[in-house]
């Protein structure tokens, strides 16, 4: 896997621009809030949301022989980018411990509402793995 980041575009932040990729297999991961085991959204602040929902995302990805450096994309959805923004210094902290630094490409999208009412934050994303 090669994280591709153009001296042409602005430095990236939490993301790579593009990721190249080849192995022998693909993972594409549902969408993950921050439910925990028994169905319930179990954070109230942006932070705490996305900690549940990358910790979701990434253990379906063990589940499937993947690990976080394995991903080449994630898509945030949430409900507020404005708050999304403000959190982001935290939210970057929580990657960095639960990922690492290796970024995949991502994206940040804004929506009138996800499928858990009670959910600010929604990942999903793809793997290759070796």
């Amino acid at each position: 896997m090669r994280r591709v980041n153009p001296a042409e575009l602005s430095p990236p932040s939490g993301f790579s621009h593009a990721v190249t990729a080849t192995g022998s297999r693909l993972v594409f991961l549902a969408g993950q809030t921050a439910l925990d085991g028994e169905g319930r959204i179990a954070a109230g602040t942006f932070p705490g949301q996305f900690r549940l929902a990358l910790a979701n995302l990434l253990a379906a990805l063990t589940a499937s022989g993947g690990t976080p450096a394995d991903l080449t994309r994630v898509t945030v959805y949430t409900t507020d980018v404005p708050a999304y923004r403000q959190a982001a210094r935290e939210i970057g902290r929580v990657w960095q411990e639960l990922a690492g630094r290796d970024y995949p490409a991502m994206a940040v999208v804004g929506v009138v509402r996800l499928w858990d009412e009670d959910a600010w934050i929604e990942l999903d994303g793809i793997a290759v793995l070796p």
